[in-house]
């Protein structure tokens, strides 16, 4: 049997979670609840109030439990979205693939060219890369933080179709200036790139396409910032250590073993 403290916390949690404040007998967890008149909801009230102001803590156990509930359903809602949209995140025929496109495990990145943060984990995932050689990379152009992004995405999605995507991606997150037209097309040209061919084929609207499909696939799965990984059934928002994705990976490994 609860003792009368231990009800009554557990009822000022209940009330604070559900909004329950003006109908106390629903803490009870009865299908039918008893039926009080108000001079006995009066006092029911009073009584959590009072317990509420004499023990504040369990208001803030009461939203740290709220919150964890909500992440844990909302990682949960991601993780049926990932298994649901597999052949869009890993098997698109329009996304670059990079590191080895046969490997065991497969690492989805979302990024944008003009993202610092993007920029401090290609250096991660490049080590990565060269320390794994089963690990398969598919790149998801996600161009949101400008139109200089946008152009900088065209023109990568453009250098695959000759064969440079890896290079040029590499080059442009290494660049230290801006993503005007001439300053991309002077570091195409760096890595051998046909400019000129590059210039015209960054209008194709094939590829607005795929960074459309890019957008709403991202926006499915609750990405809203740069960088998001996909690993496995995991989303994993923002930049990461070495050691952490390299955990990451192992464990995805370990799962589809």
């Amino acid at each position: 049997m609860l003792k009368q403290k231990d009800f009554l916390r557990n009822a000022a949690a209940l009330i604070l979670l559900a909004g329950l404040a003006g109908a106390p007998q629903a803490v009870l967890g009865q299908e039918t609840a008893p039926s009080f008149d108000a001079k006995q909801n009066e006092a029911i009230e009073a009584v959590v109030r009072q317990y509420l102001l004499d023990h504040p803590e369990v208001v803030v156990e009461a939203l740290q439990l709220y919150e964890q509930r909500q992440q844990a359903a909302e990682a949960e809602r991601r993780k049926e979205a990932i298994l649901a949209l597999a052949d869009e995140l890993k098997a698109a025929p329009d996304d670059p693939v990079i590191g080895n496109p046969e490997g065991d495990v497969t690492l989805v990145e979302f990024f944008d060219y003009r993202c610092p943060y993007c920029k401090q984990m290609t250096v991660t995932l490049a080590q990565m890369i060269d320390e794994d050689p089963n690990l398969r990379v598919v790149m998801k152009e996600f161009p949101i933080l400008s139109r200089e992004s946008v152009q900088a995405a065209r023109a990568a999605m453009a250098a695959q179709r000759q064969g440079k995507y890896e290079a040029f991606h590499f080059a442009l997150m290494e660049n230290g200036g801006g993503f005007s037209e001439d300053e991309i097309l002077a570091v195409a040209d760096s890595v051998g790139l046909d400019t000129e061919r590059l210039s015209g084929e960054m209008q194709d609207p094939a590829i607005e396409v795929v960074l459309r499909d890019n957008h709403a696939l991202a926006e499915k799965l609750g990405i809203t910032g740069t960088p998001a990984f996909v690993i496995g059934d995991t989303l994993i928002p923002g930049a990461i250590s070495l050691d952490e994705l390299r955990a990451r990976i192992a464990e995805a490994r370990a799962k589809a073993s």
